[in-house]
């Protein structure tokens, strides 16, 4: 089993493989064209997009800077908007559906590390590295995501949902529901 593999699969593996590393640098490169390309070059920024996204509907916005692992485990659906300093770290998927709207600063994680240190961290040959692994995260349509929110591994969000400003999503959530805080609750049913 290759490392990408092992990190799409949800097992430990290795960030530094060198197959995960040229992902890495062509999604860098494409990402420094995109980031860098002027606001009105619409075309030329959403050709950038679909060689560096997994998939990219018609319509996605995506205000730049923008910040991604490699592009080719995130897919976004028509219409969605992505406001600027977004930062999804798509070691695994990341599913985004269409007609959301994602505010400043939205964070989405799919890599974690065991919690404790003596588990973390690995040394080989005097050299030390750390284990990760990763779990995709979903969200679905017409979802809105406040400023500041973190979504973490593993977190699915339903369909018609609004997700309050500076939120920890630790947790799935349901269709139809406003929800915030820190950890992310259920606030009232949007229905």
């Amino acid at each position: 089993m290759t490392e990408r593999e092992k990190m799409l699969s949800g097992a430990h593996y290795k960030s530094r493989d060198p197959e995960l590393i040229a992902m890495y640098h062509n999604a860098r490169a494409l990402l420094q064209r995109f980031n860098s390309a002027n606001s009105k070059e619409i075309e030329e920024k959403h050709n950038i997009l679909t060689q560096l996204l997994h998939n990219c509907e018609d319509g996605v916005w995506i205000e730049a800077p923008f910040f991604c692992d490699y592009g080719s485990h995130l897919s976004i659906g028509q219409n969605t908007f992505i406001n600027t300093n977004c930062v999804f770290l798509d070691c695994n998927f990341i599913s985004i559906g269409s007609n959301c709207l994602i505010a400043p600063n939205v964070q989405i994680y799919t890599a974690s590390h065991p919690i404790k240190a003596s588990e973390r961290l690995v040394t080989k040959n005097n050299e030390t590295s750390y284990l990760t692994s990763c779990k995709p995260v979903s969200i679905g349509d017409n979802v809105w995501i406040g400023g500041n929110t973190v979504i973490c591994p593993g977190v699915s969000i339903g369909n018609n949902v609004t997700i309050g400003a500076g939120s920890v999503v630790t947790k799935s959530i349901p269709n139809d529901v406003l929800a915030f805080g820190s950890p992310c609750k259920v606030i009232k049913s949007l229905e």
